[in-house]
């Protein structure tokens, strides 16, 4: 029996529409997420993965934010086209987030058990006493020390691990379908960052659910990820399994992201950098976005944008080099692409 995805990304675009000029800040992503299965999205900062995340459960501000091509298909349904009301109960109940700063997304003013409850009600039509009794559970099930106590303390009482295990209590309260995880251990010590990423394995094997792993850690890809999506400049650049990916990437931004990772097998005196900065996405791009990057761009690469070749089921590069390789090429700039809005002088 084939598994069907429980999520469809397909040719996601969101830009934003400011007074002088257009941000592309997602020009180009596409992947099927399976149940129980993990996908990692790496790029450096600035490339569009939490844009395109937040683009899934539409919390970006609108204006000046806006979806201008594509699907998101949950389980069949296409949230872009879904009333407020029905998103309203797919949001934190089906779908649930992990945003990227717990001190910053948890309310100060209420305590812990409070935050974690008021999903299990809204979502659930639990009473109180029961909401509460699952808070406490939750509070156990992510490891935090006596949680019958705690569960009345303030976020400003948790150390930095316990209120990422507190936001990660609160993304599962519904036990959702799919949870995104926004860098869920950014600013953390390696020590408690390997507990978190044990942490959320076992749950998932627990609750069988999918998770997209927003990271610019590499060690993390590796030791969480079944798929991955390279993005740069908005866009999807590299797709397909962990494998393939850390064996034999093709895109030259992926192997620049690999070689700047330090290595106990090739013990490298020096780690190689990416030379330059990404480009700005305000700007249309004639050709490759990478192509000042590049050490290996050919003169096609300045004036021709390359379309995204598949390599094999499940694999695909955005490069010129692939051309040879590609079983077949998804043209970036196809017939149902929107139209580009005119850039505002």
């Amino acid at each position: 029996m084939t598994l069907q995805p429980v999520l469809s990304v397909k040719g996601l675009r969101t830009h934003f529409f400011l007074d002088e000029h257009i941000v592309r800040a997602v020009d180009g992503v596409s992947y099927d997420l399976l149940p129980g299965k993990t996908l990692a999205v790496v790029g450096e900062s600035g490339s569009g993965k939490s844009v395109h995340a937040l683009s899934i459960l539409r919390l970006l501000p609108e204006p000046p934010a806006k979806v201008v091509a594509g699907e998101i298909l949950f389980k069949g349904k296409d949230l872009l086209k879904m009333p407020a009301e029905e998103l309203r109960q797919i949001r934190g109940n089906r779908i649930a987030m992990i945003f990227q700063e717990p001190m910053t997304s948890l309310n100060p003013v209420l305590t812990i058990g409070d935050q974690i409850s008021e999903s299990i009600i809204l979502h659930q039509n639990a009473t109180q006493e029961k909401a509460w009794a699952k808070a406490i559970d939750l509070l156990g099930k992510v490891g935090i020390p006596h949680p019958s106590e705690r569960v009345n303390d303030y976020p400003h009482q948790f150390s930095g691990g316990m209120r990422q295990r507190a936001m990660i209590a609160i993304a599962l309260s519904c036990e959702p379908d799919v949870l995104i995880a926004d860098e869920p251990t950014t600013a953390l010590d390696v020590t408690i960052q390997a507990q978190i990423l044990e942490l959320m394995k076992e749950l998932q094997k627990e609750f069988h659910m999918a998770i997209i792993l927003i990271t610019h850690n590499i060690g993390v890809v590796a030791e969480m990820a079944d798929e991955v999506a390279v993005m740069y400049a908005g866009r999807q650049v590299e797709y397909g399994s962990v494998g393939d990916i850390f064996k034999d990437p093709k895109h030259p931004y992926t192997r620049g992201l690999l070689n700047s990772v330090p290595s106990i097998y090739t013990r490298k005196e020096k780690l190689e950098a990416i030379p330059g900065q990404p480009p700005e996405l305000n700007k249309e791009f004639p050709g490759c976005p990478f192509v000042a990057r590049c050490g290996v761009a050919e003169a096609r690469c300045k004036d021709q944008d390359p379309p995204e070749f598949e390599l094999a089921a499940g694999r695909m590069s955005n490069c010129w080099k692939q051309e040879s390789e590609s079983l077949k090429t998804r043209h970036r700039h196809d017939a149902g692409r929107a139209p580009q809005a005119p850039v505002l002088s």
